[in-house]
């Protein structure tokens, strides 16, 4: 299997669980790192980028994508070598409270690869969700997993291996 790094942020907390079990599943040889430590990490030697995200709520939304730490990153790193480079994106938001909002950090995160000549792999589908709107959605799927941990965290597991399941297929 191809060399993967599973990079997320915010640390200790549901997004970290996700990462820890997305990488469980990817089996050995693979990298499982915060973003506050992707600084030294050389994107150039991994063949897919797992990058994992979570969105807070409406009324804190220009302060979270202005200020938030992968914009930071994105900022003190504009040169990543991540041309041509398989990325996948994970998300968690709440879709009962920020129905409105939910899990568009993914959005950002593909955008942010897209950018810098990532293929952007891992779309979900939306069936099953209950939310109004996220701009996580195109062509009626999810840019990246979603996942919601507040509302439907027994769906959690199963959802996270099909969607490992099918970025195996995908790289």
């Amino acid at each position: 299997m191809k060399k993967m790094a599973v990079v997320y942020w915010p640390a200790g907390g549901n997004t970290e669980e996700a990462a820890r079990k997305i990488y469980s599943l990817l089996g050995a040889g693979h990298v499982l790192v915060s973003l506050s430590d992707a600084a030294t990490l050389d994107f150039g030697e991994f063949d897919c980028i797992i990058a994992g995200c979570a969105t807070t709520g409406a009324e804190t939304w220009q302060k979270s994508t202005s200020g938030n730490n992968w914009a930071k990153f994105f900022a003190a790193n504009p040169g990543i070598p991540v041309s041509n480079k398989k990325v996948a994106v994970f998300g968690l938001g709440d879709q009962i409270l920020y129905h409105n909002h939910f899990c568009d950090q993914i959005e950002y995160l593909r955008d942010e690869f897209v950018k810098r000549g990532a293929v952007v792999i891992g779309q979900w589908p939306v069936e099953g969700y209950r939310f109004e709107e996220s701009r996580a959605v195109e062509d009626g799927h999810f840019m990246g997993l979603a996942l919601d941990e507040d509302n439907q965290p027994e769906l959690t597991g199963k959802r996270i291996a099909e969607w490992v399941n099918q970025l195996k297929h995908e790289i």
